[in-house]
């Protein structure tokens, strides 16, 4: 099962060659060269999100916008409909009221942040997988903190309670933009979790700002529970005469069930 977090980038006409109207094609390019199972999109605006549905037709695109009125930037999943079958999908939001649209923690840039999550089942070995997709805030380590910590509870309590529920033993994917370095106190708790591990850990950085920055940094994540392990991993880095897929490297790992 190949899976990817793809930091697709805001479209807001800002940025110049590599504007989100230049950069289609190259994405494409890429997706339907790489055909992969899942692909976890972050910066979704509206548009972009009808773009996906409208080129992606092998896969269910989900998620909502994080605002209020559901709309503006979402956490995109695109799955497989031939490879999972889906079972539910929701989305929360970081805060104290998380099933409040729009809603956010008090210590947190203006930006609400949700998470897009899903359970799904392989339709060949009938596996069941929990998913979610996030993006962290990009101001605050206290509320990228806050949020994770708040991720990874909800994690744990939800599969429980499906697994208690008759749903068989259930793996995790975690997956996003977590605005925070290796060493940072949100991503420490990933390390110090007794049930998730970091795919990317000792990968290069990722957020490259069309390459001007230089070593990029690493901020984009792909975690898993102990029941799963990675037989490959990559970042895409592909450029078309300076015009990138965007300001992030994707990054793709193989996930097999131990």
């Amino acid at each position: 099962m190949k899976v990817v977090t793809f930091n697709i980038r805001c479209d807001y006409n800002q940025d110049g060659n590599n504007n989100f109207q230049n950069r289609k094609d190259i994405i494409l390019k890429k997706l339907y060269k790489e055909d992969a199972d899942i692909v976890c999109f972050q910066e979704v605006l509206p548009h972009v999100a009808s773009w996906l549905k409208e080129n992606l037709r092998d896969y269910y695109i989900l998620g909502c916008g994080r605002e209020k009125d559901l709309k503006g930037e979402q956490n995109t999943v695109a799955i497989k409909k031939d490879k999972f079958q889906l079972i539910s999908m929701n989305t929360f939001w970081l805060s104290l009221t998380p099933e409040v649209p729009g809603t956010r923690y008090e210590k947190q840039s203006m930006c609400p942040r949700s998470v897009t999550e899903l359970f799904f089942q392989d339709l060949e070995t009938e596996k069941v997988y929990y998913l979610l997709n996030t993006h962290l805030d990009h101001e605050g380590s206290e509320a990228r903190v806050l949020g994770m910590d708040q991720i990874l509870k909800h994690m744990k309590k939800t599969v429980e309670q499906k697994e208690q529920a008759g749903y068989g033993k259930i793996e995790m994917i975690l997956t996003g933009d977590f605005n925070g370095y290796p060493d940072s106190p949100e991503i420490q708790l990933i390390e110090k979790s007794d049930f998730l591990r970091d795919l990317t850990s000792g990968m290069e950085g990722t957020f490259h700002d069309y390459g001007r920055m230089e070593p990029p940094e690493k901020i984009d994540y792909i975690v898993v529970s102990s029941g799963l392990e990675c037989s490959e991993r990559e970042i895409w880095k592909d450029c078309d005469n300076g015009i990138y897929l965007s300001d992030h490297y994707p990054v793709s790992v193989v996930l097999k069930n131990i």
